[in-house]
């Protein structure tokens, strides 16, 4: 993500502390962090299939992506 738009985002928390926000600010400011978490989260899931465990007996394995639970 843009440093543009987090300091974006940055800009309108700090608005929304002294003022209350405009329907389009609200509407900018979701849409800023919806894509900022799925910016965060594609990061992090790239990260993690980099990420090899190695057991004592000297074996690897690759992490895998855990199956929700049904409830």
């Amino acid at each position: 993500m843009e440093q543009k738009k987090i300091d974006r985002i940055n800009e309108l928390a700090r608005l929304a502390k002294t003022r209350e926000l405009t329907a389009e600010e609200l509407a900018e400011r979701a849409a800023l962090r919806e894509e900022y978490i799925a910016a965060f989260r594609g990061n992090l899931e790239a990260q993690l299939k980099g990420i090899t465990i190695q057991y004592p007996d000297g074996s690897r394995k690759k992490l895998e992506k855990k199956e929700k639970p049904l409830h």
